[in-house]
């Protein structure tokens, strides 16, 4: 068995390299290879995730450890432990899934597409298994980039181009907390390692700290970066369900999971994370209810949902955490994918206009039933065991954050029960309209379209089983957690009853939403204020600087070295040139009255000699008169 030892490992650290290297590959020859990969794109795609699934289990059982020189004191390090072998399956799974479907519904230039999407997993993929700070940087970077390009991938359209622009500039301003992180990391001497960080001596831990936080903040879209989440809604469905289930938001999440030994020895920090992850599941929940647009509302779900693993990793309930990361990412891709289909089928996502549209498909309104029931956190489905996992840490931490995780689980139910009861509702008219108020529907959802909505509404239902025994057990011995807090029967079946007594209060009731839920507690507008518009401001301003400044110093700087050169060959032709020149004409002239005297008659030479003598008589008598 020992001899088997070094091939084992060296099947991991080769799994593990096509876990992020072969998405990656892929991906960029695609996008390079761009119309002439279009018929190809697809299934090429869509093999790739498949394989990626099977190397994501192998490397969740293999666990291994990959280290190479990448900065001085700093490797590149991957390396896979309890929680990244459970995410990254999970991850894998979601982006087979959800490129199932793309390439069932279709997509314009769709080498373009595909490509961008793996590479997005691929960083997906890095950050998940990331064991230094340099290789989470290099992998978070990518990872934003590519949220970027597929939120603005339609970027004829200038409202879809300025939603990317939006969430990439309100992302970055959080990711500047990750370089403040390393920075102090490197100051107070504790390594860039990630399991390094906690051993930070005080000051420089609370930095690093408060910069993991702000990275951490701005990708889990939690208050108060929670807006951009709302402008990402302009992307195409499939990078909706992706990245608002199991990729760049949940990496969020995922990174205060990984840093609870940090949160738990700063402990301003981890008080921090609670209250921010409780008040974001509270009031994203209800703005998640005063939602008229199903993608908004979904998105808005989003940020509450992921506020209660933020407060799970805050109380230090990494089970109770993780747990419901995996289901809502499962339960969120089924939803976004759901309103995808009804969006291609019927060209809205407006709730008004989507009125019984899941009676019109009774397989995907099944399949967004379960799933919005499972967000409600109705028993047995996925949510209601895993919200109670969290909350059992919430209340044994204090009273108040589980009285306000509670209040945010109720609006849970209220903002998935108003979804699921219009779609389901028999329509008001006898006309089936109006539609195609946002792009022309094809009337139709295909086979292969479905199929990813039935595998999905499967995991939203089972996936509960992650917190409650007996699998919950092996789950928490995954996760070396054994002792985190388990909700007692009493408030399992408290939590079942408020999410039942909200969802009969909701049914066929309407109300009128405050403006400040329905505009998203104005972050919109303080977003662009303090931190898009100043960005835009600095960005044309430096342009400008650049233009104006800089272009015109290196052109007249190119235009003064010209005159310089036209200068220096002028004087060159006036000066040693021309005096070259002279004394070649000079020598040429020599030459031919040298020559004239030479005409080969003799008594032409007895006649210069006699000239020549009479010459030389004559110099020595005047020699001779100046010596007297």
């Amino acid at each position: 068995m020992s001899g088997s030892a070094p091939d084992i490992d060296l099947l991991g650290v080769t799994t593990l390299w096509l876990l992020v290297g072969l998405p990656a590959v892929v991906g960029i020859a695609l996008s390079v290879a761009g119309r002439r990969a279009t018929r190809l794109a697809a299934p090429v795609s869509v093999a790739t995730a498949a394989v990626i699934v099977v190397v994501a289990m192998a490397v969740a059982i293999l666990r291994p450890v990959v280290e190479v020189p990448f900065l001085s004191g700093a490797p590149f390090g991957l390396a896979v432990d309890g929680l990244s072998a459970l995410i990254v399956p999970t991850v894998a799974v979601v982006t087979l899934v959800v490129l199932v479907f793309a390439a069932a519904e279709g997509t314009e230039s769709p080498a373009r597409f595909h490509g961008l999407m793996l590479i997005f997993a691929a960083a997906v993929a890095v950050t998940a298994t990331a064991s230094t700070l340099p290789t989470l940087l290099f992998a978070w970077e990518i990872m934003g980039a590519m949220s970027y390009a597929l939120i603005g991938f339609r970027w004829r359209d200038d409202s879809r181009v300025s939603g990317g622009l939006t969430a990439f500039i309100t992302t970055r301003a959080g990711d500047l907390g990750l370089y403040l992180a390393a920075g102090a990391a490197l100051a107070g001497g504790a390594g860039l390692g990630l399991a390094d960080l906690a051993a930070a001596p005080s000051p420089w831990r609370d930095i690093v700290a408060a910069g993991v936080l702000l990275a951490a903040f701005g990708k889990a879209a939690q208050l108060p970066f929670s807006f951009w989440l709302s402008r990402a809604m302009e992307g195409p469905s499939p990078v909706s369900a992706l990245l608002h289930s199991a990729a760049m938001v949940a990496m969020g999440g995922y990174l205060l999971l990984r840093m609870e030994p940090l949160l738990e020895v700063a402990a301003w920090a981890a008080i921090t994370v609670a209250w921010v992850g409780a008040l974001t599941a509270l009031l994203l929940g209800a703005v998640a209810v005063a939602q008229r647009d199903l993608k908004q509302l979904l998105a808005a779900s989003t940020a509450a949902q992921l506020g209660f693993v933020v407060l799970a990793a805050g109380v230090g309930s990494v089970a109770g955490g993780t747990a419901h990361l995996i289901a809502h990412a499962l339960t969120k891709a089924l939803l976004f994918l759901a309103a995808g289909a009804w969006l291609t089928a019927l060209g809205t996502k407006q709730l008004s206009e989507l009125r019984g549209a899941a009676r019109r498909w009774p397989l995907v309104g099944v399949a967004f039933a379960a799933g919005a029931l499972s967000l409600a956190g109705i028993v047995p489905l996925s949510l209601w065991a895993t919200k109670d996992e969290v909350l059992a840490g919430a209340l044994e931490a204090s009273p108040a954050l589980y009285v306000v995780g509670l209040a945010a689980a109720a609006l849970s139910a209220a903002y998935a029960g108003k979804a699921l009861f219009i779609l389901w509702a028999k329509p008001s008219t006898e006309k089936r309209g109006p539609y195609d108020t946002e792009q022309r529907g094809t009337r139709r959802i295909g086979v292969w379209a479905r199929i990813p909505l039935v595998l999905l509404a499967v995991g939203a239902v089972i996936a509960g089983v992650l917190a409650v025994p007996p699998v919950g057990d092996w789950f928490r011995g995954v996760l070396g957690a054994e002792a985190d807090p388990r909700p007692g029967v009493w408030e399992l079946v408290g939590s079942a009853v408020l999410a039942l007594l909200v969802l009969g209060l909701v049914a066929g009731k309407r109300a009128r939403a405050p403006s400040w839920a329905t505009n998203w507690l104005y972050l919109g507008q303080a977003t662009r204020v303090l931190v898009v518009d100043p960005v835009l401001w600095l960005s044309e301003k430096l342009a400008r600087f650049d233009d104006n400044v800089l272009d015109t110093l290196v052109n007249q700087t190119a235009a003064g070295g010209m005159r310089a050169a036209f200068l220096a060959v002028k004087a060159e032709t006036a000066g040693p040139e021309a005096a070259v020149d002279a004394t070649a004409s000079a020598a040429r002239r020599l030459g031919v009255l040298a020559r004239r005297p030479q005409t080969g008659q003799i008594h032409h030479y007895y006649a210069q000699i006699t000239v020549i003598l009479a010459l030389a008589i004559v110099l020595l008598l005047v020699l001779a008169l100046v010596v007297r």
